[in-house]
């Protein structure tokens, strides 16, 4: 079943709303949509579990506002889902972008309602490097993608999809995956990355109570496995999954293992 829900006037989201049970409720990675979750859907399902996909604002079958790209917006737009969707007992799953937004909406709402939270190739705690922190993206090299995205957006995004991933994707994959790329607004992209580039949920990091998994690929070209060593030493209850033959794509480099890790940790009363 999908549902367009409004988050703020005149501001729509889509949402795949699929199967019965604890909803799991994907955040998806930058610059794509929630059907890059498809291959978790049956799993979850079969397995007893609901499956929640939000499509952000600005990519997929939502509204494409010029504004509101900020991690503080789309983490009152998921608000705003759970809200309107009653939902309760959620596990709240953040891919790459997903990731730091998930966490800042822990950090501006707290847990309540929320039971799991799973961050799988997070682009957290800092997507760039800092006078700090010396893991994760340089600010040029951030900089020098939002150029190539205003130049030329498709050539841009067919780079991208063959740097997703580890394993050798079929031709017709990797139009599949740039196609849902070119489903998202040219600005969102554009302000979704210098979100990226700016934001920081370090601090947020120690206040996290809820059980939480990181899966992260161990080739991921995109955010850097140090990142989810930072992640587990900062997050208390975190366990680190390790993919080994992943690059940021981890889903669909091993998907079966993906896919069994997924149902175990949503099964696991305990981290």
């Amino acid at each position: 079943m999908g549902h367009f829900i409004e988050v703020e006037a005149g501001v729509r989201v889509y949402v795949e709303d699929i199967g019965q049970g604890q909803p799991v409720l994907f955040v998806h990675p930058w610059p794509l949509n929630s059907n890059f979750f498809e291959r978790q859907v049956g799993p979850l399902a079969a397995n007893g579990f609901r499956f929640i996909g939000i499509d952000l604002r600005g990519y997929g079958k939502s509204d494409k506002p010029w504004h509101g790209y900020d991690f503080d917006t789309m983490a009152r737009d998921i608000k705003a889902v759970i809200d309107f969707l009653r939902l309760d007992n959620v596990v709240l799953a953040g891919f790459s972008i997903g990731g730091p937004i998930a966490i800042r909406y822990l950090s501006l709402y707290g847990d309540t309602g929320i039971s799991k939270l799973l961050l799988m190739a997070a682009a957290a705690p800092s997507y760039t490097q800092r006078k700090d922190f010396k893991y994760g993206k340089k600010r040029s090299e951030v900089d020098l993608l939002i150029s190539q995205i205003n130049q030329d957006r498709p050539r841009q995004l067919t780079l991208y999809a063959k740097m997703y991933f580890k394993q050798r994707k079929s031709a017709q994959f990797l139009a599949w995956f740039q196609s849902l790329g070119l489903e998202a607004g040219a600005h969102s992209m554009v302000h979704s990355m210098i979100s990226l580039r700016n934001e920081d949920v370090r601090g947020e990091l120690n206040s996290i109570r809820v059980p939480t998994a990181i899966f992260h690929g161990k080739k991921d070209r995109s955010c850097p496995f140090e990142l989810a060593k930072e992640l587990k030493n900062r997050i208390p209850r975190s366990v680190l999954i390790p993919f080994r033959s992943s690059g940021h794509g981890l889903n669909w480099d091993e998907p079966e293992k993906f896919n069994a890790e997924l149902i175990r940790f949503l099964k696991s009363s305990k981290v």
